[in-house]
This record gives C-alpha cells, sequence and structure tokens, in this order.
C-alpha cells in the first residue's frame, strides 16, 4: 500500500481496514503464463497492466475514451439505487477514475410508482429522499487513475492495490461495486473469493464485466488477416468469461441470490467500424440468516396464469 494509501491511514476509522500484516504482504503477482497457487493460468502481465493503465490515465481528453465505462458507471449506481437502504462504507474494486463514484450521488429522490393509468401506494410516497454510500474506499492498481479520478459527492479514499490482493479486513463492507475491471484479473475466482471475504454478512456485491461476445468483429478480422497471410492464428484479444461459468464461480465464492444480466452495446454510426460490447451484470449477496429463503415447491397458491388478469383487476378496483 503505497502512496495514495498512507495519508488514509491517518484516519481513525480506516485504519480499523487494514488486514494482519501476515496477509497484507501477499506475494507480488507471477509472471505472465505461470500458475497460481491454485492452479490457474497466469495470462496477464500485472505489472505491464498496471504501466498500461497509468499511462491511459494520463492522457489529455480521457472523456473522449471513457464514455463506455461512464455508461456501465452510471448503470451500476443505478443497481445501488434499486436497493432501498444506506450503506456505511462501500468498496470499489478496480476504481480506475471514479467510474461509479462520479454517479454516486448523497441524495436520492426515488417518486411515486405508476402502472398504467393506476397510481400505486397512492396514499404515500413510494420512495423519500436517502442517502445511500456514506464512505467510498477507491481501490485500483494504477495510482496515476485515482490521483485523476473524477470528484464525487460522497467522501473517498483512494488505495492502490490489486483486485486480486485487497488488503482489508474480513466483514468490513456493506457493498462492493465493480466495473468493467475483473476481466484483467488472472485468477477471477480468487478475486470473487477475495470480494465475498470483505463483504459483511447481508453485504451485496454489485459488478459488471466484459462478456464472450465482446469485440468479436476484431477478433474475426484478425484471425482471417493472419491465417492468410501466416497460415494459422493467435489471440490478440484478452479472454472473457463465459455467462455459462459466471454464475457457478459466485456461487463456488459463496454468494447467493444471484442475478446474471446479459446487455450488448454497438457502436456503428456515421461509417465507423461496428464494435459489440457484451456486458455481464452480476448482483450476489453475502449469506446471513435474515434474508428470506425460498419457498418449498409445490406451496404456491397463485398460478403463473393469473398474471394477464392482473391490469383488469386494477382497473376494476379504481372504479
Amino acid at each position: 500500500m503505497r502512496g495514495l494509501a498512507r495519508p488514509a491511514l491517518r484516519a481513525r476509522w480506516c485504519r480499523l481496514l487494514w488486514v494482519l500484516p501476515a496477509r497484507a504482504a501477499a506475494s507480488p503477482p507471477p509472471a505472465p503464463g505461470a500458475l497460481s497457487s491454485s492452479g490457474a493460468l497466469k495470462p496477464f502481465d500485472r505489472r505491464l497492466k498496471r504501466k498500461q493503465k497509468n499511462w491511459a490515465a494520463l492522457q489529455a481528453e480521457p472523456a473522449k475514451c471513457d464514455y463506455l465505462r461512464e455508461e456501465v458507471g452510471g448503470r451500476i449506481a443505478d443497481r445501488v439505487f434499486d436497493i432501498s437502504r444506506t450503506f456505511p462504507l462501500a468498496l470499489d474494486v478496480g476504481s480506475g477514475r471514479g467510474y461509479i463514484a462520479q454517479h454516486l450521488t448523497k441524495l436520492v429522490v426515488k417518486e411515486k410508482c405508476y402502472y398504467g393509468d393506476f397510481e400505486a401506494n397512492s396514499s404515500l410516497p413510494f420512495m423519500n429522499h436517502t442517502e445511500t454510500v456514506e464512505k467510498l474506499i477507491q481501490v485500483d492498481i494504477a495510482e496515476n487513475a485515482l490521483k485523476n479520478a473524477v470528484e464525487s459527492e460522497i467522501p473517498t479514499v483512494k488505495v492502490v492495490a490489486d483486485e486480486e490482493f485487497l488488503p482489508f479486513k474480513e466483514n468490513t463492507f456493506d457493498l462492493v461495486v465493480s466495473s468493467l475491471s475483473l476481466h484483467w484479473v488472472n485468477d477471477l475466482p480468487k478475486a470473487f473469493k477475495e470480494i465475498h471475504q470483505v463483504l459483511k454478512p447481508d453485504g451485496v456485491f454489485i459488478g459488471a464485466m466484459f462478456g464472450g461476445d465482446t469485440l468479436y468483429e476484431l477478433r474475426c478480422s484478425l484471425q482471417l488477416a493472419e491465417l492468410e497471410r501466416e497460415g494459422g492464428f493467435s489471440p490478440h484479444v484478452s479472454p472473457f468469461t463465459a455467462v455459462a461459468d459466471l454464475g457457478h464461480l459466485l456461487s463456488r465464492a459463496g454468494f447467493n441470490t444471484l442475478t446474471v444480466v446479459i446487455i450488448k452495446m454497438y457502436g456503428n454510426s456515421d461509417g465507423s467500424v461496428p464494435a459489440t460490447f457484451q456486458i455481464y451484470y452480476m448482483i450476489g449477496w453475502k449469506y446471513h440468516e435474515s434474508q428470506a429463503k425460498p419457498a418449498q415447491r409445490g406451496s404456491a397458491t397463485v398460478s403463473f396464469g393469473d398474471l394477464a388478469k392482473i391490469e383488469g383487476l386494477l382497473k376494476k378496483g379504481k372504479k
């Protein structure tokens, strides 16, 4: 924990976050192609990735290149707002320049909810002004990204650390978020376990990462060109996780009540080259005995076939 992490240690509330020295002194990331202690292949050179991210953070007019990260960061924030609770302490894993934090306004206004011409809960406001995140710890491997982070309305503390070696105690955070960072870690199962470990019971993880169809146009073009010229091809684009594996990895890390959503975003305007970005949005909760449990099979009292009748019933009730 260097540079930006040191000033944070002066705050009394923040000193309670750090792990014991034995765990904090994690071994440096191995060279690409090596195997981790769990047997996972290490395709990425994390030292080189840190240099690349530091270089990118110093480029002029970063907003011209960060539009996708800012869009996804806003969608992560929307999912945080959907949970009607206050998070006293949150962690942003791979925060970069604060793509999520800039959307986490201190006060959120949620208005009444309407279904067609029927006003739900008409006698009471649907939701009032509410605080979402009180404090946010931003973690990234690149110090330049943290130094050039966008300002946020909520208090933040910046820590230089690797996403695979989170330097925090167990059961520390009420919320962990991550946006478009985890596809570059070498050991994704370990990263999910680290996130689960630092969450408090009944804490929630909300993340987004690139999926398997991302940049398939670029991959196909490179493969065809190399086949034509060289008679074979080698990978030139980072590998991505398949959606079939994501839920299993989250479950294996200890998360429950899982939700995984696939969204595709396309860029193809003004004659530009099209590019596909497949993004997985995921939500997982750390177990707590107060959480709702699924009902027993066969205990339902209402048929899904009756759902089509709801609109008619609501109109009759209004009359």
